[in-house]
């Protein structure tokens, strides 16, 4: 009887074309799975979109970004927190006392809320603050203006939230087609904060290297991890530089990508709050974001400064041509 059968050979060539097979297949695999990841980022932002629309229908107004009674305070519930039901997370409010500070609250603070995380995310886990304190992040985040954010106690910035301000939307005078309402950012970004400066009027920074220079104390990773919180390096974003621009910072012989923040807000009665909070993400060659008038928008990280700035202020009057 003769028995049939692979050679040696045969099966090494059979395995090696498995592999090109594989290796050709895999990259188109990946690809499918971003679009897939990034079409659900969007939908997060349009949910998010739809949550603000209801927002102003029912009160006439967009909430603010955050409201700081009195200096010191820790009362500082995001804009996010408010909201929550028009999100359908009314259950969810309903655990929150706004009249108390959330570190008194930490039931609320550790929630991780799925429609704030995209799913490309790397770090979608909790942040111990403390030996019992347990803080959520989130990825998406409210346009604070191009710079400036406050000076206490009435000068705010150019976004479209505003500190202890509600705004209306008819006060969008550059249209809500043409302003930015949310963008994308990273979880557990390093950042700089309360060094003071600049203390006065002071122009915006006009390359990445000269953010490092302001100075301030370091934080490590813990940039935007904190969805209950107002201050803008958790709950906001700038459009000083374009999306996902590297701002450098070296630190014990290590790099980093850094946002910034002078002095946090309600900190301090006399000292303003300038920040560089870049729009960031883990999709290839941009970032979602989301337009006051509801709209979509996938940003190339090559968009022109000067446009990405124009499309973060509220009433700058500039004509935007292109993206």
């Amino acid at each position: 009887m003769r028995r049939t059968a692979f050679t040696l050979v045969e099966l090494l060539v059979v395995i090696a074309i498995i592999g090109i097979l594989v290796g050709l297949l895999l990259p188109a695999v990946q690809a499918a799975r971003e679009a897939a990841r990034r079409m659900s980022c969007q939908n997060n932002l349009k949910q998010i979109g739809l949550a603000l629309h209801n927002h102003e229908s029912s009160r006439r107004n967009v909430p603010p970004l955050g409201n700081y009674n009195e200096y010191g305070s820790s009362v500082y519930w995001s804009l996010h927190t408010k909201l929550l039901p028009y999100c359908e997370q009314t259950s969810l409010q309903n655990l929150i006392d706004f009249s108390k500070p959330i570190n008194q609250q930490p039931h609320v603070a550790k929630v991780r809320v799925p429609y704030l995380l995209c799913p490309s995310e790397i770090n979608d886990r909790e942040r111990p603050d403390g030996p019992t304190f347990i803080h959520y992040p989130l990825n998406y985040v409210g346009n604070a203006g191009d710079w400036f954010i406050y000076q206490p106690p009435h000068d705010r910035g150019t976004g479209v939230f505003l500190l202890n301000r509600a705004l209306r939307l008819a006060e969008i005078m550059d249209g809500t087609s043409n302003t930015l309402g949310f963008a994308e950012v990273k979880a557990f970004t390093p950042y700089l904060r309360d060094g003071g400066n600049p203390a006065g009027n002071a122009s915006r920074p006009e390359s990445p290297q000269e953010v490092g220079l302001l100075g301030g104390e370091f934080k490590t990773d813990s940039g935007h991890t904190e969805w209950v919180d107002a201050r803008v390096h958790q709950t906001g974003f700038t459009t000083t530089f374009s999306p996902n621009t590297l701002v450098p910072y070296s630190l014990g012989g290590r790099n980093y990508d850094i946002d910034f923040n002078s002095a946090r807000e309600g900190r301090s009665a006399t000292l303003p709050t300038y920040a560089v909070i870049t729009s960031r993400s883990y999709h290839t060659g941009g970032v979602n974001t989301l337009r006051m008038d509801g709209s979509i928008h996938f940003v190339s990280s090559t968009i022109s400064k000067t446009v990405w700035q124009a499309l973060g202020t509220r009433a700058g009057g500039e004509i935007i041509s292109d993206e």
